[in-house]
């Protein structure tokens, strides 16, 4: 079975990849909503089979949609996830799901008031081979159980020019609450904590003088009752770098441990979504490109049945509240180099 989904807000370029998932899913995009009309005119070549709708009404008022797509301006997801969700329909956003702690709330009073689902579509795990490998292995016992993770996701700046709306925090989020989202998600997964809570955490901007509200380096400690993690985060990945982040993950299991190089292997392999598995046996390295993608299945069959099979609402609203809470208690730094120059 199968249903048509719709999109509104396509302002963040993961919006292609959330498409994607739901059509390889089966289903059918049938409508989206877009102010901008330069972004407007490059998603519709993508995807023809959506009409472009003049309202957003126009979706959700559409009976046959069931679920809306959002990856918009982060600062405004939150308005648009209450709107579907009270028109009667399940939701997936990017991330991240919100800028604010009021957001948050109000993310799960209508989520708790609706019934209907909320999902954050966190694409370094659903959507990268690796991590998705990674995270069966441990869940199969693979490295016994989980008690440290440490992820790193460094990006680039200049791999493409940047809306306004990227170097304010008000709009964007801070660092920890956009990029290290990802990874405060990955350690709830590996882990298998219901509960977490902050240890330290830093946000800093060390070489974006023009944008002085901007942070574009970041680390984070926590922690739950079973594991504890180590998060950084930045935007100076190399011109030299052949993708635009070197991607990893580093997990540590009572019986053995996983690294992964999840875009690139920088001095062997070719391509990404590569494993490094050590256990009682001793090493070996595991190609995850062929890996299955299943958070599209899992959301749809969700949608159809009532389930949670592609992510629980616990889990879903506590990354939100750890990336939150992370740039809340963060120390920063001047950032300026020895001497005060800066």
């Amino acid at each position: 079975m199968s249903f048509d989904f719709g999109v509104i807000g396509i302002n963040h370029g993961h919006i292609y990849g959330q498409v994607e998932a739901m059509l390889n899913a089966g289903c059918r995009f049938t409508k989206f909503f877009a102010v901008e009309d330069d972004i407007a005119v490059e998603f519709s070549k993508k995807f023809p089979q959506a009409a472009r709708a003049s309202d957003q009404r126009n979706i959700l008022d559409d009976k046959n949609i069931k679920l809306v797509l959002g990856a918009g301006i982060p600062s405004e997801r939150t308005t648009m996830a209450v709107a579907a969700m009270r028109a009667g329909k399940d939701v997936m956003l990017d991330k991240p799901g919100c800028t604010t702690f009021a957001q948050l709330d109000e993310l799960r009073k209508v989520q708790r008031e609706t019934g209907q689902i909320l999902s954050i579509c966190y694409s370094e795990h659903y959507q990268q081979r690796a991590t998705v490998a990674a995270v069966d292995l441990v869940r199969k016992g693979a490295i016994g159980r989980v008690i440290s993770t440490t992820g790193m996701g460094p990006h680039r700046i200049g791999n493409y020019e940047r809306p306004d709306w990227f170097w304010d925090p008000k709009r964007n989020g801070s660092i920890l609450n956009d990029i290290a989202s990802h990874q405060f998600e990955q350690f709830l997964s590996l882990t298998g904590s219901k509960a977490a809570r902050i240890l330290h955490s830093v946000e800093t901007n060390f070489d974006n003088p023009k944008h002085p509200e901007f942070f574009d380096y970041g680390h984070v400690v926590v922690a739950s009752d079973v594991a504890t993690g180590y998060i950084r985060v930045d935007w100076f990945t190399p011109k030299g770098s052949p993708a635009w982040g070197d991607g990893r993950l580093f997990v540590v299991g009572t019986e053995g441990t996983i690294e992964l190089r999840k875009y690139m292997d920088i001095e062997g392999r070719s391509g990404t979504d590569h494993l490094f598995l050590t256990d009682g046996k001793g090493t070996r390295y595991i190609d995850c490109s062929q890996t299955p993608l299943t958070y599209g299945p899992h959301l749809r069959d969700d949608v159809l049945n009532r389930t949670a099979k592609a992510m629980d609402q616990t889990h879903c609203f506590l990354a939100m509240e750890l990336a939150l809470t992370a740039h809340q208690m963060a120390t920063r730094l001047d950032g300026k180099r020895p001497g005060g120059q800066p």
